[in-house]
This record gives structure tokens, sequence and C-alpha cells, in this order.
């Protein structure tokens, strides 16, 4: 299975995604510069949008890279029903494209905030929490625009649909303002659209993906993606 690991100027988690997804059988990631267009996905089986700074968050984070044309390619394997994960500036990127509702603002801090958080994994499973359901997984984040916001329908939305996968918690998995880093609404650390193909997420998972790094907590949730690309 092909997995596409996009590249934007300014783009610069692409290469701990690509170790990461390394680590797990029958991956096959490949790195497609966002200037090779809609020929670049031609071959993939699920996509990986990972974090940085695309286009220097000119205009806002992930606006420029977002009307990219290899953004299309994006949107049709999405619609085919193919996984496809944002992580923090790919969150934000797939907001831009409306591919996932709300948007990232300026964290409440207005500050840049990077350190080890844990999330509480909700119970109803998508396919890229199959096996954690209820779990308390822990992370690292690293972004100054990670203060999801949406409007009350949107929530409401997120809520009833059980599209809410992660959720920002403390390390005895309690959901409360205090173990919020960020501001964002219902303490929303990733959701999913609705078909459930589409995920965004702010922590990063390649950087939980070994034991030696922290915690390996992340590589649960890439196993999963990769699962997906194969069915």
């Amino acid at each position: 299975m092909v997995i596409a690991v996009l590249r934007f100027p300014g783009t610069n988690n692409e290469n701990d995604i690509l170790r990461a997804l390394s680590l797990i059988d029958g991956a096959n990631p490949i790195l497609v510069p966002s200037r090779k267009g809609l020929a670049g996905l031609k071959d993939a089986d699920g996509i990986v949008i990972p974090g940085g700074f695309s286009y220097g968050d000119y205009l806002r984070a992930g606006a420029v890279a977002s009307v990219e044309s290899i953004t299309e390619g994006v949107r049709d394997l999405a619609e085919d029903g193919k996984p496809v994960i944002g992580i923090c500036n790919g969150f934000q990127i797939l907001s831009e494209m409306g591919l996932l509702p709300g948007a990232l603002l300026s964290n409440e801090s207005a500050r840049f905030v990077c350190k080890w958080i844990y999330l509480r994994v909700s119970d109803n499973a998508t396919m890229f929490t199959e096996g954690l359901e209820g779990s308390l997984i822990r992370l690292p984040i690293a972004h100054a625009e990670g203060n999801y916001y949406c409007s009350d329908d949107e929530i409401e939305s997120l809520r009833d649909e059980f599209r809410i996968p992660f959720r920002y918690c403390n390390e005895a998995g309690e959901i409360n303002d205090a173990a919020n880093p960020n501001g964002s609404i219902d303490n929303i650390a990733g959701i999913v659209n609705q078909k459930g193909n589409v995920l965004g997420l702010m922590p990063h998972p390649e950087r939980a993906s070994r034991a030696v790094l922290g915690s390996s907590d992340g590589l649960a949730i890439l196993e999963n993606f990769v699962r997906a690309t194969k069915c």
C-alpha cells in the first residue's frame, strides 16, 4: 500500500512521519512534494499531511497550502473513502480546505506551546482508534495555533455523531480546563469527518512512535491508519 507523505514549502515533520511509518509492516510511505500536483497522488492509498509551517503560515496557518493543486487530489481521495491524516499544520490545512469543520485559532495563551500532554480516546471507535477505545495516551504537542473553534451547530454535530476521537485530559484521564493546553472548545485535540476517514489531530503521534522517544502510544494510531489503507 502506498502512503503519500506530503511536503509543502515550510513543512518540517515529513521525515519524522516517514521514519514512524517505516516501523509498520505493510506500510510503503513515499515523500510527495506538493509541486508534483495531482500526479503525485495517482498511486496513493492513503495520505499524511505532516506538521510544520507551510508557506510560513502567511495569511493563516495552512491557508496558502490549502489552495495548492495537490489538495484537489487530497479531496478526491478523501471523497473516495481513502484514509487521510492531517497532523498539526496538516490539521490546519484540512480545516482551511473545508474537509473538516471549524478553524484552528491562536492559542489562548498567545504563546507557542511545546510539551507532552495526555489524551482521552473516545469510547466510540473510528478507523484510527480501533483497539484504543477509552484509552489514555501520551503524545507531544508543538503549536501556536491549536485552539480549535467551531460554531454551536458544528460542535453539536461533532458530539452527536461521535466525531471527536481525542480530547485533552490530565494524567488521571479527567477532561477539564486545567488540562486544556490551548483553549480548544470541548478540549478537542482531534476530529474526523462525517465519513470517518479524514482525521485532523494537533498532537504528534509520529513523535511518540518508540519508547526511547518517551512514548510509543502514537504508533497505534499510525498502525490503524496503515491498516485502513489496505481496506
